[in-house]
């Protein structure tokens, strides 16, 4: 999968040990507008998904994320890959160890149909509901949000835009 690009804080000691997540997100337009997770409670829009699972492969985790967080049902056969994030940071959990977000993104189709979220404990208290919004809009309501991995998401929409 081609990089989009790279996010490094520089905030950690090259020689430390890196400690990865691979992540797999979502971007499923429907018309003019994006499906996307909002936060009712921080007011951000993300674009659906989130961690591998053991013994998981990244289609399947796309399809369970979309699946849990917004009701949608993938297309399995719409699955094409846009592009790969990395974000370098120091880890919050590990001492002296380096965190690699690994971001997965790729275009997908979904049914028309809506069924029941399936959501973690920290995605109910943030509100995630599905809602259909334009590039611009979802970019507008990120610049105001305060959270590190909107950047990521926010540059994302930004290349998007550019399509």
């Amino acid at each position: 999968m081609k990089l989009l690009f790279t996010i490094d804080r520089k905030d950690y000691n090259e020689s430390w040990a890196h400690s990865k997540r691979p992540s797999i997100r979502a971007v499923i337009f429907k018309g003019d507008k994006l499906a996307m997770v909002y936060s009712v409670r921080d007011g951000y829009y993300k674009f659906p998904g989130g961690g591998m699972e053991e013994g998981e492969d990244q289609r399947s985790t796309l399809i369970r994320e979309v699946r849990e967080e917004v009701g949608l049902n993938v297309i399995p056969s719409s699955i094409k890959e846009f592009g790969e994030v990395v974000e370098l940071r120091k880890s919050n959990i590990f001492e002296n160890t380096v965190f690699e977000q690994e971001s997965f993104y790729y275009f997908c189709e979904t049914e028309d149909s809506v069924s029941e979220q399936h959501l973690d404990d920290y995605e109910a208290r943030a509100g995630f509901e599905l809602r259909f919004v334009t590039i611009q809009d979802a970019i507008t309501a990120n610049q105001s949000a305060d959270a590190e991995f909107l950047i990521r998401e926010t540059r994302v929409l930004r290349l998007l835009a550019d399509l």
